[in-house]
């Protein structure tokens, strides 16, 4: 229980990054109104948080962990709760773009940290199963974030960023554990982790969040303009799909350390694209929240074992190869509402079934990037 409670800050700082990015999906409409402005140009404001949070996450962790953990995630979330009361005050469509993007900076110095403070808390054979729960409250913040998010949208949306930005200040009493290594490098180095393995994994992951696991907002929009449901229905849709995550994520990562991340990972990409596809059988709120369940349950497994994977493979840079890895990611959600939300206005279906098909690169990487006997805690010599 006392372990427990050491990590429970880390768990629930695993809350902020997806609280705080899709928490804007269920208000795209007042958005439109407030600013006048189209629904692509909403969708920027998804798309450029994530994208700069990508490009920093290429090198965030190496420089926390030279920097020390503790005060590079207090820093940041201090940073990240200033963008969001500027957003939330933000006069106009650019300024609250750009309040966007400096929070996407900021969660980028968060999530790989957190989770490299973790890997170093607990032993080797329980990796997977932490992560889970990590991922659980992940998708906690994923869940709320839409619920609060379309309520906001139906009374004021500029309560959903004063309550963020509340959040990332609580944050800051409690950074993960870490202190600057004297011995390490001025500048961080990028090079060791150029491998083949995680490039190809990296790629891998780059195309599930174009595609398959990342459709949060192509679901949103669904829900919201062919459905035509509120903010707060739509929420509660999304929602249901994070608790389906939530729940199943301890399990998923007693799965991992069973079978290794080969198996769980293509079962994984596999079923997740299927799932995606049928999302075109949807057709009212009930079939779209059940079959969205599905996609989220699938979709953070896969989650935890890139994670999993980023906290292991590399253990003298632990947080750069996790910030590595979620840089690809994090670039696919940013390029998948660019490349879908156009599709999605004019064809639903054929959004869903492209989204669906980015999923076969991932599975193909994932055969050839993970030997046959490669585990989360004992990556390949």
């Amino acid at each position: 229980m006392r372990g427990f409670i050491e990590r429970l800050p880390l768990y629930v700082g695993g809350f902020m990054g997806p609280f705080g990015t899709i928490v804007i999906i269920p208000m795209y409409p007042e958005l439109r109104e407030e600013f006048s402005a189209s629904t692509s140009q909403v969708s920027l404001a998804f798309s450029l948080y994530l994208i700069p949070f990508a490009v920093f996450l290429l090198f965030s962790g190496t420089i926390g962990e030279r920097l020390g953990r503790r005060r590079t995630v207090r820093a940041t979330y201090l940073l990240y709760a200033a963008a969001s009361l500027l957003a939330a005050i933000a006069p106009s469509l650019p300024l609250f773009i750009a309040a966007r993007a400096l929070a996407g900076i900021g969660n980028a110095f968060i999530t790989p940290l957190l989770v490299a403070g973790l890997a170093e808390l607990v032993p080797a054979d329980r990796l997977g199963r932490e992560v889970g729960i990590y991922s659980s409250f992940q998708a906690l913040g994923g869940g709320l974030g839409p619920v609060l998010g379309g309520i906001a949208a139906d009374t004021n949306w500029k309560l959903a960023f004063f309550g963020t930005a509340a959040i990332a200040g609580l944050l800051a009493l409690a950074p993960p554990p870490g202190e600057p290594r004297t011995d390490a490098d001025a500048m961080p180095r990028l090079r060791p982790l150029l491998t083949k393995q995680m490039v190809m994994l990296g790629v891998a992951f780059l195309f599930l969040a174009t595609g398959p696991i990342g459709i949060g907002v192509l679901v949103g929009l669904a829900a919201r303009d062919v459905l035509e449901l509120s903010g707060t229905a739509a929420g509660v849709v999304l929602f249901l799909g994070s608790m389906t995550a939530l729940v199943l994520g301890p399990l998923w990562g007693r799965v991992l350390d069973r079978h290794g991340p080969r198996t769980v990972g293509l079962t994984a990409v596999g079923l997740v694209s299927v799932a995606t596809a049928s999302l075109i059988l949807a057709n009212n709120a009930v079939s779209l929240a059940l079959i969205w369940a599905v996609v989220s349950a699938l979709t953070v497994l896969t989650v935890i074992v890139f994670q999993a994977l980023g906290a292991s493979l590399m253990p003298e840079n632990r947080g750069g190869a996790l910030s590595f890895l979620l840089s690809f990611r994090f670039l696919g959600h940013a390029l998948g509402p660019i490349l879908l939300v156009p599709v999605i206005e004019r064809n639903v279906d054929a959004a869903f079934l492209i989204a669906a098909a980015l999923g076969i690169v991932p599975l193909v990487l994932v055969a050839l990037g993970l030997g046959a006997r490669t585990t989360a805690s004992d990556p390949p010599g």
